[in-house]
């Protein structure tokens, strides 16, 4: 999958604008799919995409369709 462009997202957890991406998994100790990547990394959150994270990979649901739907075609 191609770099996801950044965006931002005003975050409650930490009281302030962040930039997330969606991320593809590789394993690594990790479950394979995709996952919500956020520039804080302060926040004791990161990188889970787990209440109260408000991240979640709904949020990207038209570029995870089109990532799968041009994957299809290439016979992946």
């Amino acid at each position: 999958m191609s770099r996801s462009r950044a965006r931002e997202f005003r975050c409650e957890v930490v009281s302030e604008t962040v930039r997330i991406r969606l991320r593809r998994a590789n394993g690594f100790g990790r479950p394979q799919g995709y996952f919500v990547q956020c520039d804080q990394t302060d926040c004791q959150y990161v990188e889970e995409n787990k209440p109260p994270c408000p991240l979640h990979v709904g949020m990207f649901a038209d570029e995870i369709r089109a990532a799968d739907e041009a994957r299809g075609r290439r016979g992946e």
